[in-house]
C-alpha cells in the first residue's frame, strides 16, 4: 500500500522528528478529520508498506535521515513557485529549495522526486508575464533533476477565500495561454508537464493529463509493478490518481500559505502546533475517552518478480 504524509500539512518541514519517532515504533494513529472519535491505526512496515509520499515546501530537516526510508520506496513532490512572503509568509527562499531539491533527487533519483508549480494565481505583482519568466528561469534551473513538473490553477475554496478575499480565479483563456507555454518551456528541459486536476484540455498542447500521483508514476519510482486495486477516479472524476492513505492533520501547517485550502486560521494552526507532541502516535494531540480505533487493512503490492525496464 500507499501511504502519503503531505496533502493535509507538511510534515518534512515541521514535523520530521515525529514521523521519525513513527518509524521507529513501527505505527501511527490517524484522526477522521470529519469524524474525530474514529481514529486508523496503520502500521509503517515495509512488509505492507510499499511507498511513503512526501509533498512538501521545505524538504530540509528530512535530509540527514533519507537512510531511515531506505527500507521504503519514496516519491517526493517538492512545491517551488515564485511567491515571495507576501504570498508565503515561512516559506524558504525559493533559492534556497531549489538547491535542497537537487540534493534530495541525487539522493532518491530523478525518477522519485517531481516538482510543484502550484496553484498559479495572478495578481498585480505576479502576473502572466511574471509567471512565464520565473517558470522558465526556475525549470532550467532544475532541468536534469527531475522529469515531471506538476502545475495547477487556483481553486477558490471557502477558506481560500477567507484567508485571501482578493484572489480571483483565473479565466480558460488565462489557463490556456499560460498552460500552452509552460509546457514548452517544460520539454525544452526534459521535464512532462502534469497538470492536477485540470482536465484534459492542455493534453492538446502536449501536457500528460493522466494524473500525477498515478500507479505508473509510483512503479518507475520503486522501479517494480504494483498490483494496485483499482479505484474510484478523486474530484468528481477529474482525477485519476491513486492517493492512499494520509496520515497528516489539517489545520496544522506553519508556512500559513495565503491559498492554502488544508488551514482554516493562523490562530487554529498555532494552537494545534502547540498541542503536537513528538512522541504521540497522533500529529496532534492523544488518545481521548470515546475514540474508536481500528486497524487499517494493509498489504504489500510490489511484484518484484515484474522489474520494469
Amino acid at each position: 500500500m500507499i501511504i502519503q504524509t503531505g496533502m493535509r500539512t507538511d510534515i518534512p518541514a515541521f514535523y520530521s522528528k515525529w514521523f521519525l519517532n513513527r518509524l521507529h515504533e513501527g505505527y501511527v494513529l490517524v484522526r477522521n478529520p470529519y469524524e474525530p472519535s474514529m481514529v486508523t491505526r496503520y502500521r509503517l512496515d515495509p512488509e505492507v508498506v510499499d511507498l511513503i509520499g512526501f509533498c512538501s515546501k521545505n524538504p530540509t530537516p528530512m535530509l540527514p535521515h533519507l537512510h531511515e526510508l531506505r527500507d521504503y520506496g519514496q516519491y517526493w513532490f517538492v512545491t517551488i513557485t515564485p511567491y515571495g512572503t507576501d504570498i508565503e509568509p515561512h516559506v524558504p527562499p525559493k533559492e534556497q529549495v531549489m538547491e535542497t531539491f537537487k540534493r534530495l533527487s541525487d539522493a532518491v533519483g530523478p525518477d522519485a522526486v517531481a516538482w510543484r508549480y502550484d496553484p498559479i494565481l495572478l495578481t498585480e505583482t505576479y502576473t502572466m508575464e511574471r509567471h512565464l519568466e520565473d517558470f522558465g528561469r526556475m525549470t532550467r534551473n532544475l532541468s536534469g533533476y527531475t522529469t515531471s513538473c506538476v502545475i495547477s490553477f487556483v481553486d477558490l475554496y471557502q477558506k481560500v477565500k477567507r484567508n485571501f478575499p482578493t484572489l480571483r480565479a483565473l479565466t480558460h483563456e488565462e489557463k490556456m495561454e499560460l498552460g500552452k507555454q509552460m509546457i514548452q518551456i517544460a520539454n525544452d528541459s526534459g521535464m512532462t508537464l502534469r497538470p492536477c486536476a485540470e482536465g484534459n484540455d492542455l493534453e492538446r498542447y502536449g501536457a500528460d493529463c493522466g494524473g500525477c500521483m498515478t500507479v505508473s508514476l509510483y512503479e518507475k519510482a520503486l522501479g517494480c509493478h504494483l498490483n494496485a486495486p483499482r479505484r474510484k477516479n478523486q474530484r468528481g472524476g477529474e482525477c485519476a490518481c491513486l492517493l492512499g492513505t494520509d496520515i497528516g492533520a489539517y489545520d496544522t501547517c506553519g508556512h500559513l500559505c495565503r491559498y492554502c485550502y488544508a488551514n482554516t486560521d493562523a490562530a487554529l494552526v498555532k494552537e494545534n502546533m502547540l498541542r503536537h507532541d513528538t512522541a504521540s502516535p497522533f500529529l496532534v494531540g492523544n488518545l481521548l475517552p470515546g475514540d474508536t480505533v481500528r486497524e487499517a487493512k494493509q498489504e504489500r503490492w510490489a511484484d518484484d518478480q515484474l522489474m520494469l525496464s
